[in-house]
């Protein structure tokens, strides 16, 4: 039988004393958390690891020893190994390492009087070992792939288990060998300690965000407040705002690894768009670029092109004209919520600028349908035929001659008209798709801010660790008399993976029809509506 044992590097160096860990159930494999130096007391290491234990629900014990020869310390083993009358195990292991090997030296001792316990493996027959050397701090960062909630029945595989059980033994952690008191240990936060002040500082904050989001949720949810806002990009992207801020300001605890990364993803974004925001205030108030901006909005406002159709879009332009710049200068301190709402507020002026352009698209869109299916009905004449309302087909009709002349004139008068009605629906269709593509981009560029995850990606390039899709081993040591010694490596999540499992959800615009529905209500002369917003979250 081969029995695995997955020790941590930080403790390949670390002084003589006992193994503290797991025996994982329903496999031959222990997982070897920290080592307690000697002097100590084995009553105090038996309350220590009974009050550790009710902390991380992890079934900890002492799986055996761990000798590393010193100067004055002469029969460390012999003593090491009468304390398995103490701590009874159906197995006991004793792990030695001499200076300047690579390997170490294992020998498991079986306990007579204890009973074997299946989760610890127990048996007579002579143990083949392989030593597993993993990276704890990479382990107890780490989050495997794919992540399922398993069912209390579960059992779980045996490298999920290794990772479960030091992700869960956090309370362990928290004493090393410089704290002053009677225990003293090694493991992967001996050398430092981690500690978050984001987490500090954003929970001083949360009495403040909480209040605001409170008043912005109740003016949101008036009728007629609610009715404008579903059609503005600015109020849309302030409702999804909203909803980030009481995601990620809440005092609720993140219960499992996908919300804390849906949190930390928001948080990011959110910054992200800030930093982006107040680049785009600090272009703007600076070097008269508003005066310049509003100029150039004014010419290009599209009025001269239907110069000779429209007087009162003209007239308008010209009454808003003086306002513009002054607009533009306090609509641009928007921008300190973030470069979204920089980006929704200029969608919503390219759609009160360019409303004539809408206006047209309705006239020439109608004109247009209302010829084609004119058409369609005369043609459908001349064959002695009709529309079935009720039965939803094409069925034979007799005509008389009075019909038959009143159709033709008709259909001659449409026929005539036709080209120049869809000249003109040409023209505006082109001109509407022309701003509804430069929305399309905005609305774009604001759900890439929005969805992208920000702190997924910066883990998986910075410490691709942190998101394990697996593990891969390699050969540490062979060397004769020792047991075959590999390392634990953790292969990182795809990029693509990442991106496909942390996107965050969003109200974005969205396709109702199909490319070829969407071409065909095009030539049929249907109003297209690009505006529609999602009522459900997607992802």
């Amino acid at each position: 039988m081969v029995l695995k044992i997955f020790f941590p590097t930080c403790c390949n160096t670390a002084d003589s004393g006992l193994l503290i860990g797991r025996w994982i159930p329903g496999q031959d494999s222990a997982v070897v958390l920290a080592v307690i130096h000697y002097p100590f007391i084995p009553g105090q290491v038996k309350k220590y690891l009974s009050e550790t234990q009710n902390q991380s629900q992890v079934d900890l014990a002492v799986l055996g020893s761990w000798s590393l020869p010193k100067d004055g310390q002469e029969g460390m083993d012999s003593f090491l190994k009468d304390l398995s009358t103490i701590f009874p195990n159906s197995r006991w292991l004793q792990l030695s390492r001499e200076i300047g090997k690579r390997g170490f030296a294992c020998q498991v001792v079986h306990n007579r009087i204890t009973p074997p316990d299946p989760a610890q493996g127990g048996t007579d027959k002579k143990d083949q070992i392989i030593f597993i050397h993993y990276d704890q701090r990479k382990v107890m960062l780490s989050q495997l792939h794919p992540i399922h909630e398993e069912s209390p029945g579960e059992e779980s595989s045996e490298l999920r288990a290794v990772f479960h059980t030091v992700a869960q033994s956090g309370p362990l952690f928290l004493l090393d060998r410089y704290d002053e008191g009677p225990l003293k240990l090694t493991h992967w936060q001996s050398e430092g300690r981690e500690a978050s002040i984001v987490v500090e500082l954003s929970k001083q904050a949360v009495f403040l965000c909480l209040c605001m989001i409170a008043c912005v949720f109740v003016i949101l949810n008036i009728w007629p407040v609610q009715f404008i806002s579903s059609k503005m990009s600015t109020c849309v992207q302030t409702a999804y705002r909203t909803n980030h801020f009481q995601t990620v300001f809440s005092t609720k605890k993140a219960t499992s690894h996908m919300e804390f990364m849906r949190k930390a993803n928001i948080f990011v974004s959110f910054l992200v768009d800030m930093s982006l925001g107040l680049l785009l205030v600090s272009w703007l108030y600076r070097e008269n670029h508003i005066s310049q901006l509003a100029n150039t909005l004014v010419k290009l406002s599209l009025y001269r092109f239907f110069l000779y159709h429209i007087h009162l879009w003209i007239s308008y332009i010209r009454l808003m004209s003086p306002f513009i710049e002054m607009i533009l200068w306090y609509v641009g301190l928007s921008a300190c919520l973030g470069l979204t709402f920089a980006l929704s507020v200029l969608s919503d002026i390219v759609a009160l600028l360019t409303f004539h352009i809408y206006c047209f698209y309705v006239y020439g869109a109608r004109l247009y349908c209302l010829k084609v299916y004119g058409l369609s009905s005369l043609w459908r004449l001349f064959c002695g035929k009709k529309w079935n309302v009720l039965r939803q087909r094409v069925d034979s009709c007799s005509y008389d001659l009075d019909q038959l002349f009143i159709g033709t004139l008709l259909f001659t008068i449409l026929l005539f008209l036709l080209p120049t009605t869809a000249l003109y629906y040409l023209v505006f269709t082109l001109l509407r798709l022309v701003v509804v593509m430069f929305q399309g981009v905005i609305h774009l560029a604001i759900d890439l801010i929005n969805s992208f995850p920000l702190f997924a990606m910066g883990l998986r390039l910075c410490r691709s660790y942190r998101l394990a899709e697996g593990v891969k081993f390699r050969v540490l040591c062979e060397e004769p008399g020792t047991p075959l010694h590999l390392m634990m490596e953790i292969n990182p999540l795809k990029c693509s993976s990442v991106l496909q499992r942390y996107r965050t959800p969003t109200y974005s615009c969205y396709p109702r029809d199909s490319w070829v529905d969407l071409c065909k209500k095009l030539f049929m002369g249907e109003l297209i509506y690009p505006w529609k917003h999602k009522t459900t979250k997607t992802d």
